[in-house]
């Protein structure tokens, strides 16, 4: 139902940039792209929903 995949590139968050539920692209170790929050970073494991392709959470290593 989830996969854990590694960010290898993202545009780092603009700070002061908060408004709610703003995204950015991100490329992940499999080739895929995906919004994730501002608060994701190049290196993170994020966990993503395998039947929407969407993103869940970032997960700790």
């Amino acid at each position: 139902m989830h996969v854990n995949l590694r960010v290898i590139h993202t545009e780092p968050g603009v700070r002061g940039d908060t408004a709610t539920n703003v995204l950015k692209p991100a490329t992940l170790e499999s080739g895929a792209t995906i919004n994730v929050p501002l608060f994701v970073n190049e290196g993170d494991i994020v966990r993503l929903d395998t039947k929407t392709g969407g993103y869940i959470e970032r997960v700790k290593e």
